[in-house]
């Protein structure tokens, strides 16, 4: 009985990545009672030949608050069960599991080399998550519960402990994780972190600094316009080669032969195919895309690759009073952790805050009815934090040789197709954002 409601339920969860298709089966797998009321579950679901596995805090409550509601999962008999991460009287085992390190039935929570863990403040759910669910305890700790599990360390957690090792800035501090084994192999359920209470967050920063320009007299040049963000991406790029210093640093690196170079271009060139199919909006770009490819034909020399971020853009970083922070480095969720953990070139991060940077530029243009107008503003705006980006990322030690620039502009063409094809499926009134990438720019 209790599968048949996670099975109506879990089709409705943000976090849950199979929507739009159905659920032709769903099983629990692992059911671990952690305390009177709460349980802790694996939940396997099919779908067509595919299996993933997701994790639930299951909440159980003869009477149930009003403030628990909407977490509601279903009943049985007299007894409500819920999505118990929204509940702060519950979620308090985490913190206290972490501080003392208990082993659990098969979970195994631990804490930081030295670190001291205050088990007092109450939990708050973060709502702007997607693949996973974050909670907030007090002005402290936040700590993130990997919905969709996939076997093996989490990058996130390898990274940040990684760094944080070393003393690396730019990074918020680890608390602690939980793990459990799946096919036999140690998997981060969470992990907590140092909550940044009194930074703000990149793109929302970005933003208020485009609307300053808008609003701002059209003589007015971005340079001058209340609210620029120069100084910050500036700085932003610093910080950026600075965290891509520490992961050279902390993990393996390697390089890539000039033929594997040409297979990556070859790659890009099939997922371009792919894209214009789909997207017939693009195919009046494939020229200038393609072009962009033949360029990385024609490199010479073998390309370094290390550990990187993965899923880089201007949500991922927040700045503090004192400096810009990292965050999220567990790569693109949807992806398989192999890929997530590969080894990569560093312009990949680059070219994703590149076009983070037209995005934030573009992104209140949508639907806006002097689009047109503004257009030139918007240019102007993602063209001087591009270049005070990357001047920032320069000045921070990261090397952009000439080669480096071809290949760069390979990623941000690859990353303005995938873009393409994603807002064609979900959101259509913002093609034309990832469509300027393909227009000469000044």
């Amino acid at each position: 009985m209790l599968d048949e409601l996670l099975a109506t339920w879990i089709g409705r969860q943000r976090w849950f990545g199979g929507k739009g298709r159905p659920i032709d089966g769903l099983w629990i797998e692992s059911d671990v009672e952690l305390t009177p009321g709460l349980r802790h579950l694996v939940v396997a679901v099919r779908q067509d030949d595919s299996r993933e596995r997701y994790q639930l805090l299951l909440g159980e409550r003869t009477v149930l608050p009003e403030r628990l509601g909407h977490a509601l999962i279903g009943t049985l008999g007299d007894t409500y069960l819920y999505d118990a991460v929204h509940d702060s009287d519950r979620t308090g085992w985490l913190l206290d599991g972490m501080a003392r390190e208990q082993d659990h039935n098969g979970l195994r929570l631990r804490h930081m080399p030295g670190a001291t863990i205050d088990t007092s403040p109450r939990s708050l759910v973060l709502g702007a998550e997607q693949s996973n669910t974050s909670l907030v305890y007090g002005d402290a700790y936040i700590c993130k519960l990997f919905r969709r599990l996939v076997p093996g360390v989490n990058p996130e957690l390898e990274i940040v402990t990684a760094l944080a090792a070393r003393d690396a800035p730019h990074i918020a501090q680890p608390y602690g994780w939980i793990e459990t084994d799946l096919d036999g192999t140690d998997t981060t359920l969470a992990f907590m972190q140092e909550f940044l209470s009194a930074a703000n967050d990149g793109w929302d920063l970005a933003l208020t600094s485009v609307r300053d320009l808008y609003a701002s007299l059209p003589e007015v040049p971005a340079a001058e316009a209340g609210g620029d963000f120069a100084a910050e991406s500036l700085r932003l790029g610093s910080a950026t080669a600075r965290v891509h210093h520490e992961l050279a640093a902390a993990f393996p690196t390697d390089v890539i032969a000039v033929h594997e170079v040409k297979r990556m271009a070859e790659g890009f060139r099939r997922r371009l195919g792919r894209a214009v199919a789909e997207v017939p909006e693009l195919r009046e770009h494939v020229s200038v895309i393609e072009q962009a490819y033949h360029e990385v034909d024609l490199l010479t020399s073998e390309v370094p690759v290390q550990r990187v971020h993965g899923d880089y853009h201007l949500g991922q970083v927040m700045r503090t009073p004192t400096d810009w922070v990292v965050l999220d480095f567990e790569g693109e969720p949807g992806q398989p952790l192999q890929e997530r953990r590969a080894l990569s070139s560093p312009l990949r991060d680059v070219a994703g805050m590149l076009r983070s940077f037209d995005y934030a530029a573009r992104h209140l243009l949508a639907g806006h009815p002097e689009a047109g107008r503004l257009e030139p503003r918007a240019q102007e705006w993602a063209d001087r934090n591009r270049a005070a980006f990357l001047e920032g990322y320069a000045e921070g030690g990261g090397v952009i040789t000439e080669a480096d620039a071809t290949l760069l502009r390979a990623f941000e063409m690859a990353k303005a197709v995938y873009e393409v094809v994603y807002e064609a499926r979900n959101r259509p009134a913002w093609i034309s954002i990832p469509l300027a990438a393909f227009r000469p720019r000044s």
